[in-house]
């Protein structure tokens, strides 16, 4: 097996409780170091490395809100080709997570906690949604992720991009996308979210034709009427927010319940494999 089928494989054997198999390194030296994009969420700290079975010096960590990658040529995709170019990372796995914070979120009690930091709406960009790379499915978000890297002319063709979800309760992973079955694939250009020209816009604007002020027809609505339904959707969009907010905070709780266990790291044992610790 290849390395990351290996640690998948690896890894569930360990969940079921087999302790007596790993990984030797030795084995998959060319495939090594691993570059892994994750996400900042605090709950994976216990997992990394441990449940990859990969050594902590052939390990290049990469995290970001939400493991995202907005565009080929974005800052963690600059990261990502200093780690491949000067590190000499060998493959790339974009490694998800369940119950992701980030796209619990919505736009409107995120523009709510930066009021609370003192950062107005004015001062944040346009669109929310594209800027900080907002998504609905986390298995969505990594392959969407894959696709930016292996369209990348920072990436060399050579490299397996794989992708990957870790269960942030147990540690199991699970294949996304499996960067061996893709790898010399030309990759699919992903479209590209642009606004039109100017020059189009008045092209399309002016392909409508003259038309005259006195034939326009408006709907006979009363200003007053308009006004009253703008408040009560104001009204109704606050008590949206506010009740996004209370369900996405925390209820404290006078007896927190214990972390489940995470599967036993792959260590090094005396007889120079990598086996599961007891």
């Amino acid at each position: 097996m290849r390395l990351l089928e290996y640690i998948i494989d690896a890894n569930h054997r360990a969940l079921a409780g087999d302790q007596k198999d790993g990984i030797d390194p030795a084995d998959y030296a060319q495939s090594l170091p691993l570059i892994a994009l994750t996400c900042i969420d605090p709950r994976l700290n216990r997992f990394f490395p441990d449940i990859l079975g990969v050594p902590e010096e052939q390990f290049i960590w990469l995290r970001n809100a939400g493991n995202i990658i907005t565009s080929p040529l974005s800052s963690t995709m600059r990261s990502m080709a200093l780690a491949c170019a000067v590190k000499r990372g060998r493959e790339i796995a974009v490694i998800g997570h369940t119950d992701c914070r980030i796209r619990q979120t919505p736009i409107t009690a995120l523009i709510e906690y930066f009021k609370e930091l003192g950062v107005s709406r004015a001062a944040l960009p346009d669109n929310l949604t594209e800027f900080f790379g907002v998504f609905a499915s986390e298995q969505q978000n990594v392959m969407r992720a894959v696709d930016h890297i292996r369209a990348s002319p920072l990436i060399g063709p050579s490299i397996p991009v794989h992708g990957l979800m870790a269960d942030v309760r147990t540690g199991r992973l699970e294949w996304v996308v499996n960067g061996y079955d893709v790898l010399g694939r030309a990759a699919v250009p992903l479209p590209a979210s642009k606004q039109p020209a100017i020059g189009k816009a008045l092209d399309e604007v002016s392909a409508l034709g003259d038309f005259k002020l006195g034939e326009m027809k408006f709907p006979e609505v009363r200003i007053g009427e308009i006004a009253t339904d703008v408040k009560l959707k104001v009204s109704q969009a606050k008590e949206t927010v506010e009740s996004a907010k209370k369900a996405l905070r925390p209820i404290p709780s006078a007896h927190p319940p214990e972390p489940p266990p995470i599967p036993p790291p792959i260590r090094p044992q005396q007889r120079g494999k990598w086996g599961m610790r007891d």
